[in-house]
């Protein structure tokens, strides 16, 4: 009891207010002179959080900087460099923090999986890896051949990607229906 009387006739010697340290900003108007401006900052959730060798710039609200990206889910692919150089595949997956792909069957990568109950046994697994969307061109399945995307306008009004070398549309209501399809089964 003596030291929260102490505390509270030395607040009272200080001119604080005994609230000020619980969370209540009271700042009497005398104190402060108008040039200094107290503001309050909203904080952010967080959505993705990326491993330290992940990192990239931040926006100010210290969410990643998301990359557009000339791939979409669907789309076939050839992939121009590394390892798996001039084979086609289709896009599963888009990781647009760091501009990287899922195709399948691509880029495998070996996972070792531990037994998780006593009595299971570990297994080997084969997993796609990502790859860097720099990587790949987009490729036309009726005419054999890699191009790079334009976009143009229809009759309509609607925005629609095409493969330059051929003139071929690839946003088109029918390819996304068969996506969304497969994606349900």
């Amino acid at each position: 009891m003596a030291t929260i009387a102490a505390l509270q006739f030395s607040m009272a010697s200080l001119s604080i207010a005994p609230s000020s340290f619980l969370g209540d900003l009271t700042f009497p108007s005398a104190r402060f002179p108008s040039s200094i401006k107290i503001t309050e900052y909203k904080r952010c959730t967080v959505v993705m959080k990326l491993r330290r060798w992940e990192r990239k710039k931040c926006k100010p609200n210290s969410l990643p900087i998301l990359h557009k990206m000339h791939v979409k889910i669907g789309d076939t692919v050839k992939i121009i460099a590394g390892r798996e150089k001039g084979k086609v595949g289709e896009v599963i997956e888009l990781f647009k923090h760091n501009s990287t792909v899922l195709v399948k069957d691509m880029n495998l990568k070996t996972k070792h999986v531990k037994p998780v109950r006593e009595g299971e046994l570990g297994e080997i697994r084969k997993i796609e890896g990502p790859i860097h969307s720099s990587n790949l061109m987009l490729y036309s399945n009726e005419q054999k051949v890699a191009s790079r995307v334009g976009h143009k306008f229809l009759e309509d009004g609607t925005k629609v990607r095409y493969l330059i070398k051929t003139g071929e549309i690839i946003d088109s209501v029918d390819n996304w229906k068969k996506v969304i399809k497969e994606r349900e089964d």
